[in-house]
């Protein structure tokens, strides 16, 4: 009876292992120090947070895992160059904000140089890259990561979007409020309020009509 026990208690460990381990990877990757408080924030592991400071999160924000979040604060970092000539090192003051009500099925990458705004209840489905600066290709023979980021301009996402699967959003674009960007999208430009837009570039492919109720 003894022996029974001991096997059965080994079979109930093994069993129980994964939530164990995910307990202790959740220990091991608590929430950032944001800019403020959010309240209700769930945010599902692994994430990756880069200068928490520069970023506010609203209230009952859903965020998938695989998330990025990089405000950065100069570049080149340590990340591309342990020997970064800081003499030649670009300095920024980047701010992230995201609304209340945000939801993100997972992998959304936001990086900031500038500003990017994202309104309330905006949803993001998955591998959604957002980025307010590219790296600079001025000439070509230095590597483009050696290269000064440019075309820095702020990035806003209206309230109640849907921003779909795999888009790209590029520096400098305004999304109007409760606007759709379809799947695999490049938004190059800015997408006017309440409409559908896609491909790559994005166009506009339908607008709401108030009157109509519909589409057209």
């Amino acid at each position: 009876m003894g022996m029974l026990s001991r096997v059965a208690m080994k079979g109930l460990l093994a069993l129980d292992m994964p939530r164990r381990l995910q307990r202790l990877l959740d220990m091991n990757q608590r929430l950032p120090d944001f800019a403020n408080n959010p309240s209700d924030l769930k945010i599902e592991r692994p994430f990756r947070v880069s200068n928490p400071k520069s970023i506010s999160i609203g209230d009952h924000v859903r965020l998938g895992a695989g998330c990025v979040f990089s405000p950065l604060m100069r570049y080149p970092g340590r990340w591309l160059s342990d020997s970064a000539d800081e003499e030649n090192q670009q300095s920024f003051n980047p701010k992230l904000r995201i609304g209340n009500g945000v939801v993100a099925t997972g992998n959304l990458q936001i990086y900031v140089q500038s500003e990017v705004d994202i309104g309330d209840d905006v949803m993001f489905a998955s591998n959604v890259f957002i980025n307010d600066a590219a790296h600079g290709y001025a000439v070509a023979d230095i590597p483009y990561k050696d290269q000064p980021l440019w075309k820095i301009h702020p990035i806003t996402i209206g309230e109640g979007c849907w921003i779909g699967q795999n888009v790209v959003i590029l520096p400098g674009v305004k999304i109007g409020p409760f606007s759709i960007v379809g799947a695999n999208s490049v938004v190059t430009k800015d997408i006017p309020a309440r409409t559908i837009a896609a491909g790559a570039p994005a166009r506009v492919i339908k607008t709401w009509d108030s009157f109509k109720r519909a589409w057209v």
